[in-house]
């Protein structure tokens, strides 16, 4: 398994049309390590296979602790732990949903028109503002899963709920959250802040409990702030009216310098913190864009599934780029992961560029199949009839070529040794 994913993941770096295509003989396709590494029929075998629990443990659909995600169940919950134990974030982190490209059917297949996929599996993630990193995530699995994060207060909407999930295990150790008005509300923010936990985003202005009425009108580049307690709301018109809502701001200003402009314009201080740290999710999502590994043809749990060992591969560059002194890309830490998957042993096939170099260019002579344990007539099939469709085995081989193909003589042992595509 490790041979298989090392493969699989050397498709995100690769990229070709189709799996098949990673082991076609043609010159101007070849990738020699997919078939150095196992045939393409054993990986279609194991792909095909490949599950995460056991189905016949699954409840059926109309029980009442039916779980949707029952066959990644066991990956989920061990990424998530291994997320949360391995690293600890910066101050700042941020709350977004992302968008896994998928166009099969799929009860909690969601549309997002503002999305790059727009239709797909959405996750909510938790990431680390600085760098990317996902400490926690939930997968959305449809309007009618009930969400019962621990500790969580029932005045709380659904997609408040998502952030106080995302959250919890950082109560109480002085982080600062930021969302976007999706998930911004005054209920959230005066919990979090209860619960040690700072919180900046910005807010539809009908949210209830948000003083827009309150705000008069503004011409551009003016601030307006009114603050109730720890929470303070926030009005800037720029191109139109931005409204936020802050925890851990005051309602100061600061220039800052616009390149189009001559002068500065003042900015508050939550709008510039919240430009700089509300794109952790958007940073990690971008990394991975170059090297997705998922197939189109992938049922929807594999292709999840392939996402999230690609985010594991992401979180563990961050972890490298944190603990090491020496830089490297994102795509040279992908090549030295998947060498190290893949580790070719003594006996692995041979590169198939030095197979064909050998078997036109040196002399050849046939000789008989040894004997094994087995057999002590054994018979291989032969190479030249097995790509016309015939099944024909022979007691001859020739023995100078590195693969010792089963040959039938003379025909195919001419054929094989003097075309150039074999």
């Amino acid at each position: 398994m490790r041979k298989f994913w090392g493969l699989t993941l050397q498709m995100g770096i690769v990229q070709k049309p189709s799996i098949a295509s990673y082991w076609s003989k043609k010159s101007t396709q070849t990738t020699p390590i997919f078939p150095a590494t196992m045939s393409r029929d054993r990986y279609l075998l194991l792909l095909r296979y490949l599950h995460y629990n056991d189905n016949a443990n699954a409840l059926p659909r109309d029980h009442p602790d039916h779980d949707r995600l029952y066959k990644l169940r066991p990956l989920l919950d061990h990424l998530m732990a291994r997320f949360e134990e391995l690293y600890t974030p910066g101050q700042n982190l941020s709350v977004d949903e992302s968008l896994l490209l998928y166009k099969g059917r799929l009860v909690f297949k969601q549309y997002l028109p503002s999305k790059r996929a727009r239709y797909g599996i959405k996750l909510y993630k938790l990431c680390e503002s600085s760098s990317g990193y996902m400490y926690r995530f939930r997968v959305y699995t449809g309007k009618d899963s009930q969400l019962a994060p621990p500790d969580c207060p029932p005045a709380l909407s659904t997609t408040e709920k998502i952030v106080w999930d995302l959250a919890y295990p950082l109560f109480g150790k002085g982080y600062c959250i930021y969302t976007d008005n999706f998930y911004t509300g005054v209920p959230l923010y005066k919990f979090l802040y209860s619960n040690g936990t700072g919180a900046c985003g910005t807010i539809r202005s009908n949210r209830k409990g948000f003083p827009t009425k309150q705000f008069g009108k503004q011409k551009r580049g003016e601030t307006s702030a009114l603050r109730c307690g720890e929470l303070l709301a926030v009005k800037y018109t720029d191109k139109k009216d931005v409204h936020l809502l802050t925890t851990i701001h005051n309602e100061c200003t600061s220039a800052v310098h616009v390149r189009w402009r001559d002068s500065p314009i003042m900015k508050p201080l939550c709008v510039q913190d919240y430009n700089r740290y509300m794109g952790g999710v958007d940073k990690s999502d971008q990394m991975l864009v170059p090297y997705l590994a998922s197939r189109k043809a992938y049922v929807w749990y594999k292709k999840l599934a392939v996402h999230l060992i690609q985010m594991s591969m992401l979180n563990a560059f961050i972890l490298y780029q944190a603990t090491h002194a020496r830089r490297i890309t994102f795509l040279k830490f992908q090549e030295s992961v998947i060498e190290s998957l893949l580790c070719p042993e003594e006996n692995a096939p041979i590169v198939e560029e030095v197979e064909d170099v050998i078997r036109l260019r040196d002399r050849h002579f046939p000789g008989y199949i040894p004997p094994t344990e087995k057999r002590v007539t054994p018979c291989k099939r032969c190479r030249v009839c097995a790509r016309q469709g015939r099944r024909k085995e022979s007691r001859l081989h020739c023995p100078d070529c590195p693969s010792k193909p089963g040959l039938c003589v003379p025909d195919c042992f001419k054929i094989y040794h003097t075309v150039t595509h074999y």
